[in-house]
């Protein structure tokens, strides 16, 4: 079965060239105009993957992120035409997993879209039997096949990106990492953006499975350099 992409744009000649790579790329593609109408198509059809821009009529795509975000944990890609720091960093404490910023290179997008709908293979059943769980202090347990996050009984809900960093970073305990190498191992490809994307990821990382994320336990910062696992 194809992965199904939903596009989002009130630019119709941006929307048509999307839509035509996506599909040359094989991919099945679904539209919308605005940001209501990508929200509600997004929980609808339920995408694989979600190209959502910015600034739209009716809802814009930041307020259309948030409100997807809180049902589903479909990978969120912003376009932006704008260059700021702050409109970037925005979308990702919102729950976007990735921003392009425009105009862009299909080249770049493809590659963005391919590397964020990276899934888990799927699990045998004698693996899910036996399990593949990681049992930290505090409570938290953190199953690499199911991709699954428990804090003292009690799961917890990570976006795609969040939990891929934790697997990454808790599968390498002690070890730092630079922000460039993180992007390079968990968002897969070399990133065009700046680093502050590990940062937002991070943060919202830490207020989920930190007991007090001012004090984090498990992701820990070493200053200069990057982020480790402590836990």
């Amino acid at each position: 079965m194809n992965r199904k992409i939903l596009v989002v744009d009130d630019e119709r000649n941006i929307v048509e060239i999307i839509k035509f790579n996506l599909k040359k790329e094989g991919y099945d593609v679904v539209t919308a105009s605005d940001g209501k109408e990508g929200m509600e198509k997004a929980f609808l059809e339920q995408p694989d993957l979600i190209l959502l821009d910015i600034m739209m009529p009716v809802m814009d795509g930041y307020e259309a992120c948030k409100k997807i975000r809180e049902k589903l944990d479909t990978p969120i890609i912003m376009l932006t035409a704008r260059a700021e720091e702050v409109d970037k960093v925005l979308g990702l404490e919102l729950g976007a997993d990735d921003y392009v910023t425009k105009p862009f290179g299909v080249r770049e997008l493809m590659a963005r879209v391919k590397a964020n709908l990276r899934r888990k293979a799927p699990v045998a059943e004698e693996t899910v039997k036996k399990g593949n769980v990681l049992v930290f202090g505090d409570g938290l347990e953190v199953d690499l096949d199911l991709y699954e996050v428990k804090k003292n009984g009690k799961n917890i809900e990570l976006t795609l990106r969040e939990f891929e960093l934790l697997k990454f970073l808790c599968s390498q305990k002690t070890q730092v990492f630079s922000r460039e190498v993180l992007l390079e191992k968990v968002w897969g490809y070399e990133y065009f953006g700046d680093v502050r994307t590990v940062d937002v990821t991070v943060r919202r990382l830490r207020e989920k499975i930190e007991t007090d994320p001012g004090k984090p336990q498990y992701i820990l910062t070493k200053r200069g350099v990057g982020y480790y696992f402590g836990g």
